[in-house]
């Protein structure tokens, strides 16, 4: 009788330990992504100035865009989850934005393949800000010299799924072959892991001279793995 009691109490202080830590580890990761977003957003107000600096006579129209940016960084980012129509509408705006400092010659191809009746498409279910670095790295990048030079962004909602593809060519005088990441690139790939656990996939790689990322997150799965933890 003795032993058994001993099992249940062994039993009961397991759980315990086992509800203690989980509250700790959702502990860490809260404070873990206020500490990268805050890291973040410094780092996107300065490449978007840069860009609107360098380029005056566009400033306008650059202003409009980036009203549109700040508001979402002030408000909507400030939300743990947005919408996927919201976080898609600010990854456009930021592709306006980093056009200005290149030529109106050079190739940029946006294309958008969305599925507007998708249930999730409106449902405050993804993370703000995802888009940045993948975008941010094509401009940063990218060969403006060659006459064969470009930047391609395909954004995806179909299938519960979004996605973001981003390729360009890489410039010769870039220093992106050596060093594959930056600020931006690990707090992209820290959020994902904090947030998405296994609903996600990032790639990035370079194929000849043409550099390519590719980000597609499960909404749908994330969704079910939420409601049924």
């Amino acid at each position: 009788m003795t032993v058994i009691i001993r099992l249940r109490k062994s039993e009961k202080v397991k759980k315990e330990l086992e509800t203690r830590f989980v509250e700790l580890e959702n502990k860490t990761n809260t404070l873990q992504l206020q500490t990268l977003e805050a890291r973040l957003n410094p780092h996107l107000f300065k490449n978007i100035l840069n860009s609107i600096q360098s380029h005056a006579y566009q400033t306008y129209f650059a202003m409009d865009k980036l009203s549109n940016v700040l508001d979402y960084i002030l408000y909507e980012s400030q939300n743990r989850f947005v919408s996927p129509r919201e976080e898609i509408d600010f990854a456009l705006n930021l592709i306006e934005i980093n056009k200005i400092k290149i030529s109106p010659l050079f190739s940029i191809n946006v294309k958008k393949k969305i599925d507007e009746q998708d249930a999730l498409y409106d449902q405050k279910i993804l993370a703000p800000l995802i888009s940045i670095d993948l975008v941010e790295n094509a401009f940063k990048h990218a060969d403006l010299q060659s006459p064969d030079a470009f930047i391609a962004v395909v954004i995806e909602f179909k299938d519960n799924s979004f996605s973001l593809t981003v390729s360009n060519k890489i410039s010769p005088k870039s220093t992106f072959l050596k060093e594959h990441s930056g600020i931006g690139s690990a707090t992209l790939e820290q959020r994902l892991q904090i947030i998405y656990k296994s609903c996600f996939k990032l790639e990035r790689y370079v194929e000849e001279d043409i550099y390519i990322a590719k980000l597609k997150i499960n909404l749908l799965e994330y969704k079910n793995q939420m409601l049924t933890a």
